[in-house]
Protein backbone atom coordinates (compact mmCIF):
# COMPACT_ATOMS: atom_id res chain seq x y z
CA UNK A 1 0.00 0.00 0.00
CA UNK A 2 1.39 3.40 -0.99
CA UNK A 3 2.13 6.04 1.60
CA UNK A 4 -0.60 8.49 0.41
CA UNK A 5 -3.25 5.75 0.58
CA UNK A 6 -2.04 4.69 4.02
CA UNK A 7 -2.20 8.29 5.25
CA UNK A 8 -5.72 8.66 3.86
CA UNK A 9 -6.95 5.44 5.48
CA UNK A 10 -5.36 6.07 8.89
CA UNK A 11 -8.07 8.54 10.06
CA UNK A 12 -10.75 6.10 8.89
CA UNK A 13 -9.22 3.34 10.99
CA UNK A 14 -8.95 5.62 14.01
CA UNK A 15 -12.56 6.72 13.57
CA UNK A 16 -13.80 3.12 13.42
CA UNK A 17 -11.62 2.25 16.41
CA UNK A 18 -13.12 5.12 18.40
CA UNK A 19 -16.62 3.94 17.55
CA UNK A 20 -15.78 0.42 18.77
CA UNK A 21 -14.20 1.80 21.94
CA UNK A 22 -17.27 3.94 22.63
CA UNK A 23 -19.47 0.88 22.32
CA UNK A 24 -17.22 -1.08 24.68
CA UNK A 25 -16.96 1.71 27.24
CA UNK A 26 -20.73 2.22 27.24
CA UNK A 27 -21.06 -1.23 28.84
CA UNK A 28 -18.64 -0.46 31.66
CA UNK A 29 -19.72 0.54 35.13
CA UNK A 30 -20.27 2.99 36.67
CA UNK A 31 -22.44 4.43 33.93
CA UNK A 32 -22.47 8.24 33.80
CA UNK A 33 -26.25 8.61 34.04
CA UNK A 34 -26.24 12.16 35.40
CA UNK A 35 -23.92 13.31 32.62
CA UNK A 36 -26.14 11.57 30.06
CA UNK A 37 -29.26 13.34 31.31
CA UNK A 38 -27.49 16.71 31.30
CA UNK A 39 -26.25 16.16 27.75
CA UNK A 40 -29.67 15.03 26.51
CA UNK A 41 -31.19 18.22 27.93
CA UNK A 42 -28.42 20.36 26.45
CA UNK A 43 -28.64 18.87 22.94
CA UNK A 44 -32.45 19.03 23.04
CA UNK A 45 -32.34 22.66 24.17
CA UNK A 46 -30.11 23.78 21.33
CA UNK A 47 -31.73 21.61 18.63
CA UNK A 48 -35.48 21.36 19.31
CA UNK A 49 -36.69 24.77 18.12
CA UNK A 50 -34.47 24.89 15.01
CA UNK A 51 -35.62 21.37 14.09
CA UNK A 52 -39.28 22.30 14.35
CA UNK A 53 -38.82 25.54 12.40
CA UNK A 54 -36.67 23.89 9.74
CA UNK A 55 -39.16 21.06 9.20
CA UNK A 56 -42.05 23.40 8.34
CA UNK A 57 -40.62 24.58 4.97
CA UNK A 58 -39.51 20.99 4.20
CA UNK A 59 -43.04 19.68 4.70
CA UNK A 60 -44.57 22.62 2.88
CA UNK A 61 -42.25 22.24 -0.12
CA UNK A 62 -42.95 18.52 -0.43
CA UNK A 63 -46.72 19.00 -0.09
CA UNK A 64 -46.85 21.87 -2.60
CA UNK A 65 -44.71 20.04 -5.16
CA UNK A 66 -46.59 16.75 -4.91
CA UNK A 67 -49.91 18.58 -4.85
CA UNK A 68 -49.09 20.28 -8.14
CA UNK A 69 -47.78 17.07 -9.73
CA UNK A 70 -50.77 14.98 -8.68
CA UNK A 71 -53.11 17.70 -9.94
CA UNK A 72 -51.48 17.56 -13.38
CA UNK A 73 -51.97 13.77 -13.52
CA UNK A 74 -55.44 13.83 -12.01
CA UNK A 75 -54.41 11.98 -8.85
CA UNK A 76 -55.04 14.61 -6.20
CA UNK A 77 -56.34 11.97 -3.82
CA UNK A 78 -52.82 10.52 -3.51
CA UNK A 79 -51.16 13.75 -2.42
CA UNK A 80 -51.38 12.87 1.27
CA UNK A 81 -49.82 9.44 0.77
CA UNK A 82 -46.84 10.76 -1.16
CA UNK A 83 -46.13 13.83 0.96
CA UNK A 84 -46.57 12.18 4.36
CA UNK A 85 -44.48 9.12 3.46
CA UNK A 86 -41.76 11.41 2.09
CA UNK A 87 -41.77 13.41 5.31
CA UNK A 88 -41.82 10.37 7.60
CA UNK A 89 -39.23 8.27 5.78
CA UNK A 90 -36.88 10.93 4.42
CA UNK A 91 -37.39 14.56 5.41
CA UNK A 92 -37.88 14.18 9.17
CA UNK A 93 -34.81 12.01 9.92
CA UNK A 94 -32.59 14.01 7.58
CA UNK A 95 -33.68 17.36 9.01
CA UNK A 96 -33.17 15.97 12.51
CA UNK A 97 -29.70 14.70 11.62
CA UNK A 98 -28.65 18.00 10.05
CA UNK A 99 -29.78 20.02 13.05
CA UNK A 100 -28.33 17.54 15.56
CA UNK A 101 -25.00 17.63 13.72
CA UNK A 102 -24.96 21.38 13.25
CA UNK A 103 -26.15 22.41 16.72
CA UNK A 104 -25.40 19.53 19.08
CA UNK A 105 -22.43 18.01 17.26
CA UNK A 106 -20.61 21.31 16.89
CA UNK A 107 -21.07 22.02 20.61
CA UNK A 108 -19.79 18.56 21.57
CA UNK A 109 -16.80 18.88 19.27
CA UNK A 110 -15.94 22.36 20.58
CA UNK A 111 -16.22 21.19 24.20
CA UNK A 112 -14.01 18.14 23.71
CA UNK A 113 -11.59 20.10 21.52
CA UNK A 114 -11.18 22.79 24.18
CA UNK A 115 -10.56 20.13 26.82
CA UNK A 116 -7.98 18.49 24.54
CA UNK A 117 -5.92 21.59 23.85
CA UNK A 118 -6.03 22.48 27.56
CA UNK A 119 -4.64 18.97 28.19
CA UNK A 120 -7.57 18.01 30.40
CA UNK A 121 -7.97 14.78 28.42
CA UNK A 122 -4.32 13.89 28.99
CA UNK A 123 -4.65 14.71 32.70
CA UNK A 124 -7.65 12.38 33.01
CA UNK A 125 -5.68 9.57 31.37
CA UNK A 126 -2.75 10.16 33.75
CA UNK A 127 -5.16 9.88 36.70
CA UNK A 128 -6.50 6.59 35.37
CA UNK A 129 -9.88 8.05 34.32
CA UNK A 130 -11.14 7.03 30.91
CA UNK A 131 -12.18 10.17 28.98
CA UNK A 132 -14.12 7.95 26.62
CA UNK A 133 -16.28 6.56 29.42
CA UNK A 134 -16.53 9.78 31.39
CA UNK A 135 -17.03 12.35 28.63
CA UNK A 136 -17.55 10.78 25.21
CA UNK A 137 -20.05 7.99 25.88
CA UNK A 138 -22.69 10.24 27.52
CA UNK A 139 -22.43 12.78 24.72
CA UNK A 140 -22.69 10.25 21.89
CA UNK A 141 -25.62 8.43 23.52
CA UNK A 142 -27.30 11.76 24.23
CA UNK A 143 -27.15 12.69 20.56
CA UNK A 144 -28.66 9.35 19.56
CA UNK A 145 -31.48 9.60 22.12
CA UNK A 146 -32.21 13.22 21.27
CA UNK A 147 -32.27 12.43 17.56
CA UNK A 148 -35.00 9.83 18.12
CA UNK A 149 -37.09 12.29 20.16
CA UNK A 150 -36.63 15.19 17.76
CA UNK A 151 -37.42 12.95 14.80
CA UNK A 152 -40.88 12.42 16.28
CA UNK A 153 -41.24 16.18 16.68
CA UNK A 154 -40.06 16.80 13.12
CA UNK A 155 -42.49 14.21 11.78
CA UNK A 156 -45.48 15.79 13.52
CA UNK A 157 -44.52 19.32 12.49
CA UNK A 158 -43.77 18.29 8.90
CA UNK A 159 -47.03 16.39 8.48
CA UNK A 160 -49.02 19.28 9.98
CA UNK A 161 -47.24 21.77 7.73
CA UNK A 162 -47.86 19.63 4.67
CA UNK A 163 -51.52 19.30 5.56
CA UNK A 164 -51.89 23.05 6.02
CA UNK A 165 -50.27 24.00 2.72
CA UNK A 166 -51.97 21.26 0.69
CA UNK A 167 -55.45 21.70 2.14
CA UNK A 168 -55.52 25.42 2.94
CA UNK A 169 -53.25 26.86 0.25
CA UNK A 170 -53.89 24.48 -2.64
CA UNK A 171 -57.49 23.68 -1.77
CA UNK A 172 -57.01 19.94 -1.38
CA UNK A 173 -59.48 17.64 0.35
CA UNK A 174 -58.76 17.03 4.06
CA UNK A 175 -60.32 13.57 3.93
CA UNK A 176 -58.37 12.53 0.84
CA UNK A 177 -55.12 13.79 2.36
CA UNK A 178 -55.54 11.67 5.48
CA UNK A 179 -57.20 8.61 3.94
CA UNK A 180 -54.64 8.18 1.17
CA UNK A 181 -51.86 8.11 3.73
CA UNK A 182 -53.60 5.69 6.08
CA UNK A 183 -54.35 3.38 3.14
CA UNK A 184 -50.69 2.68 2.35
CA UNK A 185 -48.80 3.63 5.52
CA UNK A 186 -47.21 0.91 7.65
CA UNK A 187 -45.78 0.75 11.14
CA UNK A 188 -42.46 -0.09 9.50
CA UNK A 189 -42.40 3.41 7.98
CA UNK A 190 -42.23 4.92 11.46
CA UNK A 191 -39.78 2.27 12.62
CA UNK A 192 -37.31 2.87 9.79
CA UNK A 193 -37.61 6.63 10.37
CA UNK A 194 -36.67 6.25 14.04
CA UNK A 195 -33.87 3.79 13.22
CA UNK A 196 -32.45 6.29 10.75
CA UNK A 197 -32.63 9.08 13.31
CA UNK A 198 -30.89 6.93 15.94
CA UNK A 199 -28.06 5.95 13.58
CA UNK A 200 -27.68 9.50 12.30
CA UNK A 201 -27.45 10.85 15.85
CA UNK A 202 -24.90 8.24 16.93
CA UNK A 203 -22.77 8.76 13.82
CA UNK A 204 -22.83 12.54 14.29
CA UNK A 205 -21.83 12.04 17.92
CA UNK A 206 -18.89 9.78 17.05
CA UNK A 207 -17.70 12.19 14.35
CA UNK A 208 -17.93 15.14 16.77
CA UNK A 209 -16.06 13.17 19.44
CA UNK A 210 -13.34 12.06 17.02
CA UNK A 211 -12.65 15.55 15.75
CA UNK A 212 -12.89 16.99 19.26
CA UNK A 213 -10.33 14.53 20.61
CA UNK A 214 -7.99 15.09 17.64
CA UNK A 215 -8.04 18.82 16.85
CA UNK A 216 -5.20 20.73 15.20
CA UNK A 217 -3.16 22.78 17.68
CA UNK A 218 -4.55 26.02 19.09
CA UNK A 219 -7.93 27.69 19.29
CA UNK A 220 -8.09 27.99 15.50
CA UNK A 221 -7.56 24.26 15.30
CA UNK A 222 -10.63 23.67 17.44
CA UNK A 223 -12.69 25.88 15.14
CA UNK A 224 -11.41 23.97 12.12
CA UNK A 225 -12.24 20.68 13.83
CA UNK A 226 -15.82 21.85 14.47
CA UNK A 227 -16.27 22.77 10.80
CA UNK A 228 -14.82 19.44 9.69
CA UNK A 229 -17.07 17.51 12.08
CA UNK A 230 -20.22 19.16 10.72
CA UNK A 231 -19.25 18.60 7.07
CA UNK A 232 -18.22 14.97 7.63
CA UNK A 233 -21.44 14.29 9.54
CA UNK A 234 -23.53 15.69 6.69
CA UNK A 235 -21.76 13.50 4.13
CA UNK A 236 -22.09 10.35 6.24
CA UNK A 237 -25.76 11.05 6.97
CA UNK A 238 -26.66 11.21 3.29
CA UNK A 239 -24.62 8.09 2.47
CA UNK A 240 -26.20 6.10 5.29
CA UNK A 241 -29.65 7.35 4.32
CA UNK A 242 -29.10 6.11 0.76
CA UNK A 243 -28.09 2.65 1.96
CA UNK A 244 -30.92 2.33 4.50
CA UNK A 245 -33.53 3.56 2.02
CA UNK A 246 -32.39 1.08 -0.63
CA UNK A 247 -32.44 -1.78 1.89
CA UNK A 248 -35.87 -0.80 3.19
CA UNK A 249 -37.39 -0.63 -0.28
CA UNK A 250 -35.92 -4.01 -1.15
CA UNK A 251 -36.75 -5.87 2.08
CA UNK A 252 -40.10 -4.39 3.15
CA UNK A 253 -42.94 -4.92 0.65
CA UNK A 254 -45.46 -2.09 0.19
CA UNK A 255 -48.76 -2.38 2.00
CA UNK A 256 -51.25 -4.58 0.19
CA UNK A 257 -48.62 -6.61 -1.68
Amino acid sequence: MSAPVARALTPVGKFIGLGIEIGRQSLRRPFQLRELVEQVWFVTKVSALPTALFTIPFGATIALLLGELTRQFGAQSQTGAGSVLAIVQQAAPIVTALLISGAGGSAVCADLGARTIREEISAMEVLGISPIQRLVVPRVLAMGITAVVLNGLATCVGVAGGYFFNVIIQGGSPGAYINSFSAIAQVSDIVVSEVKALLFGLVAGVVAAYRGLNPPPGAKGVGDAVNQAVVISFVLVFLINLVLTALYLELVPPKGF
